[in-house]
């Protein structure tokens, strides 16, 4: 990617090595991958949906308190680098959003080590990167790109930006009402069609992603090959290949992100449209 010397976005918190602490109160959005392991791991071995454990709701952020200051933002290169690209999710979502007659209210990028306090709760590496919309924050401890490179073969920039411009889709689903709705709709149906709704739910996040990618691409961010390395983390983090890798099969209705060909197909169905409107998972 084409990302040094662009603009930074001013909207990240960098909290690594502050440590965290707090009771798990609320559920967040988008679970990453290192989580997802584990949590279908124990999906099958309970039958309990995975999503009530790491996604669907903003939840109760009674006795939370705004963490202080966490001082001048870091320098490093990757920091550097989840600032541009959060940056050019900023303008591309604003743009989309003023096209629309609506305002695009910017989310908050939280940089941390180990754990975190979160309006959501507590707030872990091993649950992946995810979006509390209780706050309109997006968690990401940076080893999780190590994982995702090492242990399920996605390496590149493109794809570490593909993570983030996800967490932003769900943002924008927030914006939008559109999870609050799935939540509702998710608490009314049967265990099957509520893993369906988030299934639906992630699928819309990736093709979100690939709506940001094809500006990124307008905005000459993109060198050859970054969205062939976006469509393979994709392939790396569907359901299926998940379940296989943590559980030996694949239970297909137990699903809650979607299957690797699902993903890939919705995020290049963003990234080639470049429009909104041919993200509606609902009606597909």
């Amino acid at each position: 990617m084409r990302w040094e010397g662009r603009e930074e976005s001013g909207n990240v918190e960098d909290r690594r090595g502050m440590g965290g602490g707090g009771m798990r109160m609320g559920l967040p959005v988008g679970g990453g991958i290192g989580g997802v392991v584990l949590l279908l791991l124990y999906s099958a071995l309970t039958g309990q949906n995975p999503l009530d454990l790491i996604g669907g709701s903003a939840g109760d952020n009674s006795g939370y308190s705004e963490p202080g200051p966490s001082g001048p933002p870091a320098a490093d290169r990757q920091s550097r680098f989840m600032r541009v690209v959060l940056k050019d999710t900023e303008d591309t979502w604003t743009s989309i959003f003023r096209s629309n007659g609506q305002r695009y209210e910017e989310p908050t990028l939280v940089l941390f080590s180990g754990e975190t306090d979160t309006a959501c709760g507590l707030g872990e590496s091993a649950m992946g990167p995810f979006y509390c919309p209780g706050d309109r924050k997006v968690y990401l401890d940076t080893s999780f790109f190590e994982e995702l490179a090492q242990r399920f073969g996605a390496p590149g920039e493109f794809a570490q930006a593909y993570v983030i411009a996800h967490e932003i889709g769900h943002h924008v689903q927030n914006l939008l009402g559109l999870s609050e709705r799935v939540q509702g709709a998710r608490q009314r149906a049967s265990r099957g069609e509520a893993n369906s709704l988030s299934v639906r739910l992630e699928l819309q996040a990736d093709c979100y992603a690939g709506v940001w990618g094809h500006y990124a691409a307008q905005h000459n961010l993109l060198d050859p090959g970054d969205a062939e390395e976006g469509l393979r983390a994709a392939a790396a983090i569907g359901d299926d290949r998940l379940q296989r890798q943590a559980q030996g099969r694949v239970v297909p209705e137990s699903f809650t992100h979607g299957s690797s060909e699902q993903r890939v197909s919705w995020l290049k169905r963003g990234l080639e449209s470049g429009q909104v409107q041919s993200c509606d998972t609902f009606k597909e």
